[in-house]
């Protein structure tokens, strides 16, 4: 009985030449070709490039450039890194710590709390750039956050406004 309603392949799977059945109306409408299931539609949508070295498919989608680490290290060999270590932001700001603490001593200057591990270099001009040691505060991280926030602190702005109502009210 089963025999009756099986259908005589009409087209080939593009991806495996498998013969399968598909109506008319879906071969008409698919314009990239019918697929046998889904595996081979899946290796249809799959965007190879070719290995910058030896020219092996890898997936387009994994920002590769080649296919293995041999490859990667052929690639490599021509490169020139920067020789020495560039300036080091990091590193500069440990000289100025270090410096504004050798000068000014081991407690924060406008609190005078005593941590010096815990100190942060403040400009007081709020341009990082500007290095000058008169612009230059060692300062703890209580007084560092009151330097750069309170007067921005949306806190402040509400109890202000209910103290301005409570006055005229």
């Amino acid at each position: 009985m089963t025999e009756q309603y099986k259908r005589n392949p009409n087209i080939n799977c593009i991806i495996c030449k498998k013969a399968i059945y598909r109506r008319p109306s879906e071969i008409k409408a698919k314009k990239d070709g019918v697929f046998c299931s889904l595996v081979c539609y899946g290796i249809s949508q799959r965007q190879e490039i070719p290995c910058a070295v030896c020219g092996k498919l890898i997936l387009a989608g994994l920002n590769k450039k080649t296919c293995s680490r041999s490859c990667a290290n052929v690639q490599r060999v021509d490169i020139k890194y920067h020789l020495g270590s560039p300036r080091d932001k990091v590193k500069s700001q440990q000289a100025l710590k270090l410096r504004l603490i050798k000068e000014r001593g081991r407690k924060c200057e406008k609190c005078d709390y005593s941590k010096y591990e815990i100190l942060q270099v403040h400009h007081k001009d709020k341009n990082r750039n500007n290095n000058n040691l008169s612009n230059l505060a060692l300062i703890c991280p209580n007084c560092h956050y009151e330097e750069h926030f309170l007067e921005k602190s949306w806190l402040r702005k509400k109890l202000e406004k209910r103290s301005k109502i409570d006055i005229l009210g």
